[in-house]
């Protein structure tokens, strides 16, 4: 079967029905980049690393273009955005059915364009994900399905962290996440790093243990 997007394995201890992790990388960057934390998760974890579908010159990927204009602000394309939001749904379905694993107990971690991506997948399409590590990243409403607010969220759980001194996406962006949250009743944990944007040590260790809690 040749699923919708480019991955990565590292398959679970587990020969049937393995929590599921899905990761989804930044802007500019491939499905190596997040991997490297595969081997210190839980070796019951089924961990899949995929690549975004847009690639970039040189090199790299993107979930959607980011566009600058002659003043240098930049506007994102949400429909290219949405359409990569609706392949990682898809890609979560056909990652369901060629693996062992268990489609009630799948997360998603993101980094930066990955987080935007999987707030969006999760908040349109609950009934896929359970829990949501979003890392550097915030909330783009305009990418959520239109009806979200009338599904089921109340099992979802995220967790969220940025650097306080990032200097691509602002921490203030990232602090809205857990009141946006908390109006939907949706479980989250919010923290900040002293670091820019990427993940500290300390970081990786705090949600590796939030997850563990969760599998």
């Amino acid at each position: 079967m040749n699923l919708s997007l480019h991955h990565i394995t590292r398959p679970s201890s587990l020969k049937v029905n393995a929590p599921l992790l899905i990761m989804c990388h930044g802007y500019g960057s491939d499905e190596n980049d997040l991997f490297s934390f595969a081997q210190e998760l839980p070796e019951e974890l089924f961990i899949i690393s995929v690549r975004a579908p847009y690639p970039m010159q040189p090199y790299g990927n993107a979930w959607y273009a980011i566009n600058f204009d002659a003043n240098q602000n930049k506007w994102n394309d949400v429909e290219q955005a949405v359409g990569s939001r609706d392949t990682i749904a898809n890609f979560i379905d056909e990652a369901c059915a060629e693996y062992p694993v268990d489609k009630n107990n799948v997360t998603l971690l993101g980094f930066s364009q990955g987080t935007i991506l999987s707030y969006a997948v999760a908040l349109s399409y609950p009934e896929k994900v359970k829990n949501i590590i979003a890392l550097s990243g915030y909330v783009s409403e305009d990418m959520i399905a239109n009806n979200f607010e009338q599904k089921d969220v109340s099992h979802l759980d995220f967790y969220c962290s940025h650097g306080s001194v990032d200097q691509v996406i602002p921490v203030d962006w990232a602090r809205k996440a857990p009141q946006f949250l908390n109006n939907l009743n949706i479980k989250n944990t919010y923290s900040e790093f002293p670091v820019g944007h990427g993940v500290a040590p300390q970081n990786f260790y705090e949600f590796k243990s939030w997850l563990e809690k969760r599998i």
